[in-house]
């Protein structure tokens, strides 16, 4: 990029990083451009901003809308749709981190069926339950304490 700023930098950054996690690249572009945005932005302003087509940011802005990380508003006597990053974002973006680590949860081999199992392997299985279950646990306290400073008016100050 010839014209390289942070907010570039970083808008690229949180594409290629949803990129890695399975999900489409403008969707974390747009995100990344909303993060940066103070005001809300009309489809036509994300398409100039990102330089892609309108109809791949409608798509991607309404998946982004439906995980609870944007927000549609209106403006009055406007018909066009404006996108913002939702205050709940933050949030949002934990609990969808939850959500996949409990789909180990459904992985789970029953008790009947671990005793069947060698016993090196029952103490694999319950090494990385152990480890999932901490995990699981700890997002869960931070997503309470996130929760808590969002419905606060202060913004969090014993970030460490």
């Amino acid at each position: 990029m010839a014209n390289c700023t942070p907010c570039t930098d970083f808008i690229e950054s949180m594409g290629i990083l949803w990129e890695s996690e399975g999900l489409p690249r403008i969707a974390g572009r747009i995100f990344g451009y909303l993060v940066v945005q103070p005001e809300p932005c009309s489809l036509d302003d994300l398409a100039v901003g990102l330089g892609v087509s309108k109809a791949s940011i409608s798509t991607d802005a309404r998946r982004l809308e439906q995980l609870g990380l944007v927000s549609r508003v209106s403006r009055p006597g406007d018909r066009r749709d404006y996108y913002t990053l939702d205050p709940e974002a933050p949030a949002s973006g934990l609990e969808i981190r939850l959500r996949t680590l409990r789909r180990f949860d459904r992985c789970r081999i029953d008790s009947a069926d671990r005793s069947k199992l060698h016993p090196v392997v029952q103490q694999r299985l319950a090494r990385f339950e152990y480890a999932q279950d901490r995990l699981v646990k700890a997002l869960e306290d931070v997503l309470a304490d996130v929760r808590s400073h969002l419905t606060s008016s202060a913004p969090p100050t014993d970030i460490q």
